[in-house]
């Protein structure tokens, strides 16, 4: 059906490629990122690249920069020195506009507290982002409809987000990330709020639907079991790749 929540074919997916020769294409690459705040430098020279459909955690203490990479992968600070490459774009190279509609129609985002607008319904939530895209009231509808289904509270589409328990705001919160189908989803911290179960769920969803939807997934924790749903770990420590493993 027009407007359903198609998934991207999954020929292109990191999880799917049985080939060895065979790379999904680059999705998101920096180069010798370095970043300050005052007279405190976070990020000394970071590198790294993502592929489509390919999950990476970001591991450290806290202080260790994961955060503030994660900032400047996703265009909301700028760093001092270096490259970010989001597919054929520097984002160096953009002006303020010009990264708000690059987060607007290709970055998906989920915070730790949710930021979910709480004079809007559930369905108001995710349907907010479809808005700013200019997505045509039908299809953004049937989006909704399929996402609020595909995580599961579509009984909880007309609540408020005070109405909603910590897990079902969290999926919520994916959902609206996933509205306007993004090449590639930010997550920080999304489990830091929740109890463990409801953790475990929301992992096992956002590893689901990174393989179903072939979006690439870089994902900022401090849990073990949250890096476990991840293709490789880049572990930070004083603004610098420490070591980075493949995962089974």
């Amino acid at each position: 059906m027009a407007g359903e929540f198609n998934l991207k074919p999954k020929s292109m997916s990191h999880a799917a490629s049985t080939d060895r020769d065979f790379e999904p294409p680059l999705v998101l690459t920096a180069r010798n990122v370095t970043k300050s705040y005052a007279d405190r430098v976070v990020l000394r020279g970071v590198s790294l690249e993502l592929r489509a459909g390919e999950r990476l955690a970001l591991t450290g203490a806290s202080g260790s920069g994961k955060s503030t990479l994660l900032n400047c992968l996703g265009g909301v600070d700028r760093p001092d020195a270096g490259s970010i490459r989001f597919e054929n774009i520097f984002l160096e190279t953009l002006d303020s506009d010009g990264l708000t509609e690059v987060r607007r129609r290709d970055i998906g985002t989920i915070f730790q507290f949710f930021h979910l607008l709480p004079t809007l319904t559930a369905a108001e939530n995710v349907e907010l982002p479809l808005q700013l895209n200019g997505v045509a009231a039908k299809e953004r509808a049937e989006r909704v409809r399929s996402l609020l289904e595909r995580v599961g509270v579509t009984d909880r589409a007309d609540a408020f987000p005070g109405q909603l328990s910590g897990g079902e705001m969290q999926r919520v919160a994916i959902a609206r990330a996933l509205a306007h189908r993004p090449t590639v989803l930010l997550a920080d911290e999304p489990t830091g709020n929740l109890d463990s179960r409801n953790g475990a769920i929301i992992l096992e969803l956002l590893r689901e639907l990174s393989d179903e939807t072939d979006t690439a997934l870089v994902l900022v924790t401090h849990s073990g079991a949250a890096a476990q749903i991840c293709h490789r770990e880049i572990h930070l420590r004083d603004g610098q790749i420490a070591g980075e493993r493949e995962k089974d």
